[in-house]
């Protein structure tokens, strides 16, 4: 089977349930756009906010929404997606997306990354958006090298926001963003990075989506690719919110399986069975 007979037989134009969307494309259910709205938030303070929800509720989505609606000629994006890095890639990561060649010994390379960062905004009027995907990954030298980053100014003023994003079982973080999952926040509620904690401006926690707006979801998403009828019964649309608890990445996988599951048995319709087919598919993997 390939793509091309699928979306032929579904009348489709695209594939549906692909990450390829514009940010203006996006669902925007509730948990979706409360996620953005404090990201908004974070970024106009300048502060360090923590993003957590478990694998697939659309994190790094949401960051990508609220990055999407800034001005260009007033905020520098830094989307760091990767902590193996290290401390001295994260200096070496920032040094770079502001234009400027790494100092080779870690003694001047911290300076120098620190000295961009305020520069940007003294002498270009600009705020740099640190978004730190995988947050829940960071390890204790990075979670320290950060709190070092947001004690610049003599705790004067904030010369950059940070984002942590962070999956089950970690945290994230915004302005200074720190996008992660739930371990993070028990780790940075540890003693020794009590003084991290404290500067997080904001908390949020980005849960999966209720039975409607799973519904609608599967709808937009139908017809961005090009069928504005009904593909997918009640019933089918139930089991899917069912076992993926919301999650959009979840659904999308699940209502992928149930197109196939359909197409493979010539239905005009994905119902409950094509989505129970894809559920055994998806469970027995």
């Amino acid at each position: 089977m390939s793509i091309d007979r699928l979306r032929a037989h579904w009348g489709l134009s695209r594939t549906p349930f692909s990450k390829e969307l514009a940010p203006s494309m996006l669902f925007c259910s509730a948990a979706h756009q409360q996620a953005v709205a404090r990201i908004d938030w974070i970024i106009s303070e300048r502060a360090l906010g923590v993003v957590c929800g478990e694998v697939g509720a659309g994190k790094t989505v949401a960051a990508r929404a609220a990055s999407a609606g800034l001005d260009t000629s007033r905020y520098t994006i830094i989307y760091l997606p990767n902590p193996a890095v290290g401390a001295r890639g994260i200096y070496t990561q920032i040094v770079r997306a502001l234009g400027a060649t790494p100092r080779f010994y870690r003694a001047t390379l911290i300076p120098q990354a620190t000295e961009l960062l305020a520069a940007e905004t003294a002498e270009r009027g600009k705020t740099v958006v640190l978004i730190l995907d995988e947050a829940h990954l960071l390890s204790v030298e990075q979670l320290e090298e950060l709190r070092m980053l947001t004690n610049s100014e003599m705790d004067s003023r904030a010369t950059f926001a940070c984002l942590l994003l962070v999956a089950p079982a970690t945290w994230e973080l915004t302005g200074r963003l720190l996008l992660g999952q739930p371990t993070l926040r028990r780790r940075l509620r540890q003693g020794v990075f009590a003084a991290l904690d404290q500067r997080i401006a904001l908390r949020c926690t980005l849960d999966g989506m209720d039975r409607k707006e799973t519904g609608d979801y599967i709808a937009h998403h139908v017809k961005l690719a090009g069928r504005s009828d009904t593909l997918f019964s009640d019933d089918a649309v139930a089991l899917i919110h069912e076992t993926s608890r919301g999650l959009p990445r979840a659904v999308n996988n699940l209502a992928t399986q149930s197109l196939i599951a359909a197409y493979a048995t010539n239905k005009s319709i994905c119902d409950e069975s094509s989505a129970r087919a894809a559920v055994a598919e998806i469970t027995s993997e």
